[in-house]
């Protein structure tokens, strides 16, 4: 998602040429009203885990691949990184197709994580230029693309991270879109900078987010908002107080962190971090959440990297 620093990160993903493979199962599109479920049926406050890394490359060149499984019971949302929809009309996960074999494990540990209660979406886009312009510039065919792919796949939804322009109106209609095209329980989350929610900024797109939420609120289920790299903190309540004073509910905005210092500028401390949350969610008894970018680094706080997310989750209560 995503910050400058992903930006940089992702920036390097190449845009290769292999076609996206189609041969998996297509499910029906679905024809539920164009009105999103809140989804805190099975948590008040979500637990957001950015999995990008599905693999980690030794000093001697030698991949490791890294599961998701351990999310299991502690993250409510899983967001596999980044799918892009290129010029060439090629679809791709990072720099590979989604059916390249590299990831046959990912998507059967996807599944099981799914059949375990966690919903799993793609985020869409991010910091490697191209998606946006290319569904602005011919809708029906590079949605198409998406589309297909989160059916193929049977994601649960679709996080929209906009890192270049993309104005409103397409916005709002690459939304209603997904809506109509999947239903009410479908996941659409969006993945703004948080001074973009403040009012302070446009940076993800350019366009304003209070009158996104006034218009097409009702189609969205939530903002993984970026508290880092500059664009926010959560060394205390003061940067999200803002967001809800531009008229934002706290139901619908989660607080995204950065995991490890290595990843960006803006970085906090377990400690603080659980300071933070926890006077938001006594606050806000419908608090968002929190996501972490990403899953792969993260500090764990007395085990792996999915312990950051259980001290995140404990600190909500």
């Amino acid at each position: 998602m995503h910050s400058a620093c992903h930006r940089l990160r992702r920036a390097l993903l190449g845009t290769a040429t292999a076609l996206l493979a189609t041969a998996a199962t297509v499910l029906g599109p679905g024809t539920g009203p164009a009105v999103a479920k809140e989804h805190t049926a099975s948590s008040p406050h979500r637990v957001v885990a950015y999995y990008q890394t599905q693999y980690t490359t030794g000093s001697n060149g030698s991949k490791t691949y890294v599961s998701p499984l351990p999310l299991k019971g502690i993250a409510t949302d899983v967001e596999v990184a980044a799918l892009h929809l290129n010029d060439d009309g090629s679809v791709h996960l990072n720099d590979n197709p989604p059916a390249d074999p590299m990831f046959d494990q990912m998507w059967r540990d996807v599944a099981t994580l799914q059949a375990s209660g966690t919903r799993v979406s793609v985020m869409l886009g991010g910091a490697a230029q191209g998606t946006y312009a290319n569904l602005h510039r011919d809708f029906t065919k590079y949605y198409g693309l998406l589309r297909d792919t989160l059916r193929t796949y049977r994601l649960d939804g679709v996080d929209i991270d906009i890192e270049e322009t993309f104005s409103l109106a397409d916005t709002e209609h690459l939304i209603a879109q997904l809506r109509t095209d999947f239903g009410p329980d479908f996941v659409i989350s969006l993945a703004p900078v948080a001074s973009d929610l403040s009012g302070s900024t446009n940076f993800s797109g350019g366009f304003d987010y209070a009158t996104l939420e006034q218009q097409a609120g009702n189609q969205i289920s939530w903002y993984n908002a970026q508290f880092y790299c500059g664009w926010g903190s959560l060394t205390g309540t003061r940067d999200y107080d803002a967001i809800m004073n531009n008229g934002f509910r706290p139901a619908k905005v989660v607080t995204g962190a950065v995991t490890n210092p290595a990843t960006c500028g803006g970085y906090v401390d377990p400690t603080t971090l659980a300071s933070t949350v926890g006077s938001l969610t006594a606050a806000h008894p419908d608090f968002g959440g929190v996501a972490g970018w990403e899953y792969f680094n993260a500090v764990g706080v007395g085990g792996g990297p999915e312990t950051w997310y259980a001290h995140v989750k404990g600190a909500m209560g």
